[in-house]
């Protein structure tokens, strides 16, 4: 099946791909690898990147999209491409200068997608995670809902196409949902999802509100030492996952990745091993039974890779509500 035609409409009339490749570089991997990793990507037929201003590596993931544009791999429009506003820029009259540093490192005219990247304002300034000499975090005072207006003149300018949100708890979407003028809604919220966090009170509520979940950490994360507590279990080494993975002659990865879809939610996968990347794009190769799928719903142990930690002290941290 190509993936291609595997897109799901957001509620603002675009279509967003269900697989993703997610674009963030562990520190111990080169940038350059990013770019060889983002061409076989395309070549396997990955049509969504998901990129950041945080990731610092816009500059390659361009320069892999134009190289695959200019040899007639593929057209823009085949693309879709996410970056998300840093915490640093969430005052409204910084929220465009944000997105238009990315348009300018990846040279593109615009993002399919643009989203709030963490519902935490900080101070701005050359610091991506500002402190004071006491370690304290300095928080910025920005009201959520004026943040969003900007993100919605960023829609209305042709910059994004669509916009929306990531890390976002309950509370905090319906802090956007019920703003007085609300222009659009956000397409999606991004967050932490897999077989350890199956996050299906969020999905129900993205659901009823026409709200696309999109998932990341979908494999259990790199265990980046930077973030992740290296104590905490290794996803794809799950026995349940592993025994399933053998019924189906597939990966645990693969197995891990189709229950996700198969919930109706959009996948981030990202891998720097051309084997794995290809390997990917064989989720749309098979389906799981409702039993299977019910046995992977009790993996669930709503566990976090991603903390935030960074963020600990912040009065709008998403992870302190249960969702």
């Amino acid at each position: 099946m190509s993936s291609v035609s595997q897109r799901v409409a957001l509620n603002d009339g675009h279509f967003i791909p269900v697989l993703g490749f997610g674009t963030t570089v562990p520190q111990k991997v080169p940038k350059s690898e990013l770019i060889k990793a983002t061409k076989i990507a395309i070549d396997a037929g990955f049509r969504h990147f998901d990129s950041a201003y945080l990731y610092e590596i816009e500059e390659e993931v361009g320069q892999a999209i134009r190289s695959k544009i200019a040899d007639g791999t593929v057209k823009r429009e085949d693309i879709f491409y996410t970056s998300k506003l840093w915490s640093t820029f969430h005052r409204p009259e910084l929220v465009r200068s944000c997105l238009e540093m990315s348009l300018k490192k990846a040279q593109l005219d615009y993002v399919d997608l643009y989203i709030i990247h963490f519902p935490m304002p900080l101070q701005p300034g050359d610091k991506v995670i500002p402190k004071d000499e006491h370690g304290n975090l300095l928080v910025d005072p920005v009201d959520l809902c004026d943040t969003w207006e900007a993100m919605e003149k960023c829609k209305d300018a042709g910059l994004a196409k669509s916009i929306g949100v990531s890390n976002f708890n309950r509370r905090q979407l319906e802090m956007i949902l019920n703003k007085p003028g609300l222009k659009y809604k956000p397409v999606c919220n991004q967050v932490e999802c897999h077989v350890y966090l199956n996050q299906s009170k969020m999905l129900d509520y993205c659901k009823s509100k026409d709200i696309a979940l999109v998932a990341y950490c979908t494999l259990g994360s790199s265990r980046d030492a930077v973030w992740v507590d290296q104590k905490s279990p290794v996803l794809l080494d799950d026995p349940v996952l592993c025994a399933m993975a053998k019924k189906y002659k597939q990966t645990p990865a693969l197995v891990a990745l189709r229950y996700l879809l198969q919930r109706g939610i959009v996948v981030l996968a990202r891998s720097f091993n051309e084997k794995r990347i290809k390997e990917n794009m064989q989720v749309f190769e098979f389906q799981l039974t409702s039993e299977d799928m019910k046995v992977l719903d009790g993996l669930n142990r709503n566990l976090r890779y991603n903390s935030g930690d960074f963020f600990n002290g912040h009065p709008n941290h998403p992870f302190t509500d249960e969702y």
